[in-house]
């Protein structure tokens, strides 16, 4: 779906000379996988996502999406369509008084025809369990609602792969909740690449495969046992790995007997509950 090829780039006006938001980026992103891109503030991930729909154009290097370079203008309208972007703040991207003609906006923007927007509305609403406020302003929901909706909005589009800056930043844990539930519905059951920028760790481990970033450079990647399994790694980067495997780090640390990697609550708790079996703590 995506190939980045030793791309470098750097904003304009920036002093030093050398100073690159990203360094020498290679990666690859599969068709149909959910990829997790994580990383402190500064370390490129929020600048590498706009490179997947040519927003940015790399100051050196290759942005390839299905076999289209996003530094070709001919390409601009095709990449587009393929690779939709969903902004950290969703008033950002809401553009209507309406939901349902907020979702509409951007096929009526690809001249797609009255009937099949009309189609495509309700089911990208359905989609993200939004249907029933489609009548409803968009003041009027919830962070985590108006979240939903912008990502109805990229749905009814119809992309093959789905970049998401950050979309539960501004966001309570009940907000959150719905979106990740939303996009991990949109990747099992429809098969759509997904690319989610974050930082918080826990929304990671959910993905196929974790990027971790800093310094504009792809630190390390893997799958997420693979990735948290190098805590003392990560620490020395200032990264930070789920509260889960935290937690049993530190108690591994004192001696304790628990596995190499927990991940997540239900992982921590089994290991937990068979420490307090065993009278180990």
């Amino acid at each position: 779906m995506i190939e980045v090829k030793e791309v470098y780039f750097q904003y304009e006006g920036t002093e030093e000379e050398k100073k690159y938001a990203l360094n020498g980026v290679n990666m690859t992103i599969k068709d149909g996988e959910f990829v997790a891109i994580v990383g402190h503030n500064g370390s490129g991930k929020s600048t590498l996502a706009k490179h997947f729909n040519s927003i940015y154009l790399p100051s050196t290097g290759d942005v390839i999406v299905d076999g289209m370079n996003t530094e070709d203008d001919e390409h601009l309208f095709d990449i587009r369509k393929k690779v939709g972007l969903v902004l950290q703040n969703p008033d950002n991207q809401i553009v209507a008084g309406i939901v349902e003609e907020d979702v509409a906006f951007g096929c009526e923007n690809l001249g797609i025809p009255p009937k099949e927007i009309r189609e495509r509305v309700d089911n990208a609403l359905k989609a993200v369990d939004m249907y029933e406020y489609r009548t409803h302003s968009p003041d009027k929901l919830s962070g985590g609602q108006k979240q939903r909706v912008a990502i109805a909005g990229i749905i009814a589009m119809e992309p093959e792969c789905i970049v998401l800056d950050e979309p539960t930043a501004m966001l309570d844990p009940q907000g959150r909740q719905e979106v990740i539930s939303t996009v991990q519905k949109l990747n099992k059951e429809r098969g759509i690449t997904i690319i989610l920028i974050t930082h918080y760790m826990e929304e990671a481990v959910l993905a196929d495969r974790v990027i971790m970033m800093d310094s504009g450079k792809v630190l390390t990647e893997g799958t997420p046992r693979e990735v948290f399994a190098q805590v003392e790694m990560l620490k020395k980067h200032r990264l930070d790995v789920p509260q889960a495997t935290e937690l049993c780090y530190r108690l591994k640390g004192c001696g304790y007997e628990v596995p190499d990697c927990v991940l997540d609550e239900n992982e921590c708790a089994k290991a937990l509950e068979k420490l307090l079996k065993r009278g180990a703590v």
